[in-house]
């Protein structure tokens, strides 16, 4: 769902939801990969030049910080290798542990 970005310094605001961490069983990965593929596809088809991610599901939906980037990190690289619609994907990190996680995951990234 895409809406108005009101008083952000943005032109949009793509909502999605992750999914709740039951221990990894219950499909958890692939739902969270959706939803940022999901927002991706969605951003290039509205032409939107970039698009930024929290850490999602890593909240008070549980997701262990370490999975869920490598699933972000890996999901966002697989689809700007093959269609790269995008100038610029930022992970926005609400904490130093998870921007020292991303940072080391990005840098195995060309």
């Amino acid at each position: 769902v895409i809406t108005i970005a009101g008083d952000l310094p943005a032109s949009a605001v793509i909502h999605t939801v992750g999914p709740v961490w039951h221990g990894g069983d219950r499909m958890e990965a692939q739902t969270l990969a959706d939803a940022y593929k999901n927002s991706l596809q969605l951003a290039a088809a509205n032409n939107y030049r970039s698009i930024a991610f929290p850490a999602i599901s890593t909240g008070v939906y549980g997701y262990p910080k370490e999975e869920a980037a490598e699933i972000a990190v890996r999901t966002v690289t697989a689809f700007l290798t093959r269609y790269n619609p995008l100038e610029r994907v930022l992970f926005v990190c609400f904490d130093e542990e998870t921007a020292a996680i991303y940072r080391r995951l990005l840098a195995s990234y060309p």
